[in-house]
C-alpha cells in the first residue's frame, strides 16, 4: 500500500460527513436518497445555528430567561424555545424538502404549500429539548422525527401522523454539550457524528452504536416519588438497595438518554395518579428517541407495551417512557407488572 493511499484511506476514515454516510446507508444516490441526505443536512444546520447561539447566550442581551408567553402544552417559552423552532421552520421553507413541521411548540403543524408538490415529508420536532437547563449552562438538545407525508392533507389536522412510531423513516438527537453531537438511525443501526468546528461538518465517530445489554445507571426525577404509582415505587427502593446502581438525572431528555446509550442502564418517566400519561410528547420526544434507542439493540416501553407501538390519537398526546438497556427495562416492567425478576447490573 503506498503512502497516498494509506492517507487517502484515513482521511475517507476521519472524515466520513453525515450526508455522505446517509448515502452509504440507502446504499443508493436516486432521488429519494438525495433527498433524504439533503434533509438530514437541514437538520445538521438547524443543529449548527443553535449550537452557535447556545455558545454565546451568556455574552448576548436577550437570550437567555422566559418570554411570558405559555406553549399548547401549557409550558412557560423560554426564549431560546423561540429561537430554536424559529430556526427549524428558516431551515427547510425554502427546501422544497419538507411540506410540513410539528412542533411541541406549535398547537397545529406548519404548513409550506409551496413545497408541498415535491416535498414529501414531514419534519416532527422538540426544537430545544430540556430549555430549563439553558439558563444555568447544562446539556440540553433538540430532537427529531422524519415521516412520510400520506396524502394531500392541507386542513391542519395532519391525520395521517397519528400512526405508530415504526411509520419514521429516521429519528435522532443534536446535544449541545461540551461538543455538539448528531445521533441519527434510519432503521439500519443508530450511528454518532460530532461537528466539527473547523469544518463545519458533522464527522462519523461511532457507527453502529450498541447500547449494553445492562447497566448500572437510572435516571428518574425522584422528587416525584410520592406522586408515581406502587410499582414503581417499588422498583426505586429496589434499586435503592442494590449494590452497583447509581442514580443520574439533569432533567433534560437527550442527555439522559445519550449517558444510557453509552454507558447501559434504563431512563424513566413515569405518568403520576394525578397524570397517568406522564409528561412526554409521543410524537415529538419519545417515539424518535424509541426508535434510535431499539435501532441500537435497546429497548422502550410504556410500562405494558412496547412504545412505538402505540398510535397516538393527537398531535400532542403524552406517553410514560422507559427506555434504555433491554434487561433494564424488562426488570422495570416486571415491577409494573407485578412479576419481579433478578436482572444483570454491571458492578461499579
Amino acid at each position: 500500500m503506498t503512502d497516498y493511499t494509506a492517507h487517502e484511506q484515513a482521511l475517507d476514515r476521519d472524515c466520513l460527513t453525515l450526508s455522505r454516510h446517509v448515502l452509504q446507508q440507502l446504499q443508493s444516490f436516486d432521488a429519494d436518497a438525495q433527498d433524504l441526505s439533503a434533509l438530514m443536512n437541514r437538520i445538521a444546520l438547524a443543529g449548527k445555528l443553535i449550537a452557535r447561539r447556545l455558545s454565546r447566550a451568556g455574552l448576548m442581551e436577550g437570550v437567555l430567561g422566559f418570554t411570558g408567553g405559555v406553549n399548547i402544552q401549557g409550558e412557560d417559552v423560554k426564549k431560546m424555545d423561540v429561537y430554536a423552532n424559529e430556526v427549524f421552520i428558516a431551515a427547510f421553507k425554502q427546501s422544497g424538502l419538507v411540506c410540513r413541521l410539528a412542533s411541541e411548540e406549535m398547537e397545529k403543524p406548519y404548513y409550506i404549500p409551496e413545497n408541498c408538490p415535491i416535498g414529501r415529508y414531514t419534519l416532527l420536532y422538540d426544537p430545544l429539548d430540556g430549555s430549563s437547563n439553558v439558563d444555568i449552562n447544562l446539556n440540553v438538545g433538540s430532537i427529531f422525527a422524519i415521516r412520510q407525508q400520506e396524502g394531500t392533507d392541507l386542513d391542519e389536522t395532519a391525520a395521517d401522523l397519528l400512526q405508530n412510531g415504526h411509520k419514521q423513516i429516521a429519528a435522532g438527537y443534536i446535544l449541545y454539550g461540551p461538543s455538539t453531537m448528531l445521533v441519527y438511525s434510519m432503521g439500519k443501526g443508530t450511528h454518532v457524528f460530532v461537528l466539527d468546528p473547523s469544518l463545519g461538518e458533522f464527522i462519523l465517530a461511532i457507527e453502529n452504536l450498541q447500547i449494553p445489554a445492562s447497566g448500572p445507571i437510572y435516571s428518574v426525577n425522584e422528587g416525584n416519588f410520592w406522586a408515581w404509582e406502587e410499582p414503581i415505587r417499588n422498583y426505586v427502593r429496589y434499586v435503592h438497595r442494590q449494590p452497583g446502581y447509581s442514580a443520574r438525572y439533569s432533567g433534560a431528555l437527550v442527555g439522559d438518554i445519550h449517558r444510557i446509550l453509552m454507558q447501559g442502564g434504563v431512563f424513566l418517566y413515569p405518568g403520576t395518579q394525578k397524570n397517568p400519561a406522564g409528561k412526554l410528547r409521543l410524537l415529538y420526544e419519545a417515539a424518535p428517541i424509541a426508535f434510535l434507542v431499539e435501532q441500537a439493540g435497546g429497548k422502550a416501553s410504556t410500562g405494558t407495551q412496547p412504545l412505538l407501538d402505540v398510535v397516538p390519537d393527537h398531535l400532542h398526546m403524552r406517553t410514560p417512557l422507559i427506555i434504555g438497556s433491554p434487561e433494564n427495562v424488562a426488570l422495570v416492567e416486571s415491577f409494573i407488572q407485578q412479576t419481579p425478576a433478578t436482572p444483570t447490573v454491571t458492578q461499579v
